[in-house]
């Protein structure tokens, strides 16, 4: 059933049955189907909760549907009348579970066009503090990193091949929107020849003019809190996977290696725990 007002009003769709294909994207396509997605410019990401939909929406991004139960409509009525003409797909929460399989307990999902990817150097033009995840696969990491990036002053990041995509929807969530208010970019992708960029990219920062420095533990690693690293006007911080840390490449391209001191014999954080001490600790006029 739908049923609409006239001009400048919802279009609101009551949902019944779980194979309805016009929300096959709510339910049958993976993060990565999307990605593949033809019928988009730039493909289309999901946007989970109340929360991080009007921050997606503030940032400029464009909605293809909202997705909610009827209990949360009332409370995105002013979202839904900025974009009208957008398809807002509304059923009881048992219905939607069947959907989606899960409970919608944040507010509403949107499908969103993904917007238009940035360059490295459109990243970096206007940067002084950047963060460089290196084979960081893990949503929620990455996420948090970003929402911790986000507070603590880092401008901009970069994401090598490996990497998770930042607009997945686990570490949408988990950076509670942050995502789509930090400048990150992709970098190292491979040549038109098949040949790795990666850690190759990471001359690309030196040459803006930007310190390297690969948080790790080294033989050669100062500890983070050494005065010398506020010296740096442009810094870039590499940041690896959880587990395998920065690889040899990426520490051999690096200018200084930077570990955070410890005690009580415990040797390191967790990436996204040792990235919020690292941002803070080397963010500018600090």
């Amino acid at each position: 059933m739908v049923e609409s007002s006239g001009p400048g009003h919802p279009e609101l769709v009551e949902l019944t049955d779980a194979d309805d294909p016009r929300v096959a994207v709510y339910s049958r396509l993976t993060d990565a189907a999307l990605r593949r997605r033809t019928d988009a410019d730039h493909g289309i990401y999901l946007a989970e909760s109340s929360a991080v939909v009007r921050r997606a929406l503030a940032a400029g991004h464009r909605p293809r549907s909202f997705f909610l139960s009827h209990r949360y409509l009332e409370s995105m009525t002013e979202v839904f009348a900025a974009h009208p003409g957008v398809p807002v797909y509304t059923g009881t929460d048992a219905v939607l579970e069947s959907i989606t399989g899960f409970h919608l307990h944040r507010g509403a999902l949107a499908a969103m066009d993904r917007p238009h990817p940035l360059s490295p150097d459109e990243v970096l033009s206007r940067a002084r503090r950047v963060a460089v995840l290196e084979n960081v696969s893990d949503h929620t990491n990455l996420g948090a990193i970003f929402r911790s990036a986000a507070g603590l002053g880092v401008d901009a990041i970069l994401v090598s091949p490996e990497s998770a995509d930042p607009l997945y929807r686990r570490s949408i969530r988990v950076s509670m929107g942050t995502v789509f208010s930090i400048p990150w970019a992709r970098v190292g992708e491979a040549d038109g020849r098949g040949r790795a960029a990666w850690p190759a990219a990471l001359d690309q920062l030196r040459a803006a003019g930007f310190t390297v420095a690969a948080l790790e533990l080294s033989e050669s690693a100062v500890d983070l809190d050494d005065p010398s690293l506020r010296d740096h006007e442009r810094l870039a911080l590499v940041l690896g996977a959880e587990g395998p840390g920065v690889t040899a490449g990426a520490l051999a391209a690096s200018d200084v290696h930077v570990r955070i001191p410890m005690a009580s014999g415990v040797d390191s954080l967790n990436v996204a725990a040792a990235s919020a001490v690292a941002f803070w600790e080397l963010r500018r006029g600090a």
